[in-house]
């Protein structure tokens, strides 16, 4: 394996794994307070950018580790949603 492929496929497992402790975080408190819904929204345009930017290149390592990145960063939309709506109901 060539060093610019070690290097591709390193830095997408990091970025795609670096929401993972948040959202891991979030599911075990059942509370999302702090969490940012602009910032969620920003990225995933980002990464979604990101996704057809590998697509068009065909960039597989790109698609990929971005794709996943969005799911971990809609995880975490959704889940910050569920539990906010759920405290405002009950509070």
């Amino acid at each position: 394996m060539e060093l610019n492929t070690i290097v591709g496929v390193s830095a997408s497992v990091l970025t795609g794994a670096s929401l993972l402790p948040q959202l891991i975080k979030i599911v075990r408190e059942k509370k999302s307070e702090g969490v940012s819904f602009i910032m969620l929204i920003v990225l995933l345009g980002g990464v979604g950018l990101w996704v057809w930017y590998g697509v068009l290149k065909s960039d597989w390592i790109i698609v990929i580790s971005n794709a996943v990145s969005a799911l971990i960063n809609l995880g975490i939309f959704a889940m910050s949603f569920y539990y906010n709506r759920n405290k405002s109901i009950t509070s």
